[in-house]
């Protein structure tokens, strides 16, 4: 195989991100799309110059015309087409969040290491310039020693029959874009938190529409995340050492637009930190062509993704009882 031939599973709005990414890789093709409506996957793959249509899910994996595929369903349906595809021997690029349960997680990896196909959670920001340059101050010491990360993602929610906002689906902004600071927290400690706190706001589906999480990782060092569904759109990280803090202002999404990455010292000066240009969808396709046609494992590692899953599992389990959770250790 010298390149990997992609198809869409579902026409969901997140494609929009995805298709421009594979166009501009070297090593892969948009080839299909499936729904589960024939005459909408024609109009979609039409609109998108999308050479072959499929009206059912199943008919596009058994087809043997596809290679790899990005699924964009609603959360509560990732673990199901994840494992299909991979059974049918399609490698997997799964939205976050990867799953809603840690046995759908664990039923995920296993269907990825008996079948020997490839399987990563789409965290494209974990594949950014940005965001690795803030890995390499973190572990290089330019920061000393990290106490606190804080983060934030937060949007408006438009209209009210949002899938976002519908329990069964798997809806709350902590599933949808509260993972974005949890991950982020995660990947600057290495590991997941000892200890959890979260507190919620819950519209009239049941689904949170605030959350904040309070988080303690070994070593006394802290994480506080919040995710909302109502303010205008907010972005922000902060990486709190001894030796000074980063901020970044767009560190999950717009990194287009009025990106900034800036080192306050612990003298208080302020330098911004140049960051190479790179489309925000771009890195995680690359790394899936790299695992697949190269073998490399996969920067996001499925360990790093279950331990997401099983955070999150504990803040809701927090937030509901209010009480603090201690995470147990191990798998």
């Amino acid at each position: 195989m010298k390149n990997v031939r992609w198809g869409l599973i579902s026409t969901a709005n997140i494609n929009r991100k995805l298709i421009p990414a594979i166009h501009a890789t070297s090593r892969g093709n948009l080839v299909a799309v499936a729904s589960r409506d024939k005459h909408k996957a024609e109009a979609y793959a039409a609109e998108w110059d999308i050479p072959q249509t499929f009206g059912d899910y199943q008919a596009m994996l058994d087809s043997g015309q596809v290679d790899a595929v990005y699924i964009g369903l609603p959360n509560h349906m990732h673990a199901e087409w994840t494992i299909r595809a991979l059974q049918a021997g399609v490698h997997v690029l799964c939205e976050k969040p990867f799953a809603l349960t840690l046995d759908e997680v664990d039923r995920m990896i296993a269907a990825s290491r008996q079948t020997g196909c490839v399987l990563a959670e789409a965290f494209m920001y974990r594949h950014h310039p940005q965001t690795k340059i803030v890995g390499d101050w973190v572990r290089s010491g330019k920061l000393g020693e990290i106490s606190l990360v804080r983060g934030v993602f937060n949007f408006a929610m438009g209209k009210r029959d949002n899938i976002r906002l519908a329990p069964e689906y798997g809806g709350g902004s902590l599933w949808d874009v509260g993972v974005y600071p949890l991950s982020f927290a995660q990947f600057i400690y290495g590991g997941p938190p000892e200890v959890v706190c979260g507190m919620q706001w819950s519209g009239e589906s049941g689904v949170d529409e605030t959350f904040i999480g309070q988080m303690l990782y070994s070593g006394d060092r802290l994480a506080q995340i919040t995710s909302s569904f109502r303010t205008p759109l907010y972005t922000f990280v902060e990486v709190i050492g001894e030796e000074g803090y980063l901020a970044i202002n767009r560190p999950f999404v717009g990194m287009d637009d009025d990106r900034r990455l800036v080192f306050h010292s612990r003298e208080g000066k302020a330098q911004e930190i140049a960051v190479p240009e790179k489309e925000l969808y771009l890195g995680e396709v690359e790394d899936m062509h790299a695992a697949i046609l190269d073998g490399v494992p996969n920067y996001l590692s499925l360990h790093e993704t279950r331990e997401h899953v099983r955070t999150v599992l504990a803040l809701y389990e927090s937030a509901s009882r209010s009480q603090v959770i201690k995470l147990p250790r191990g798998p």
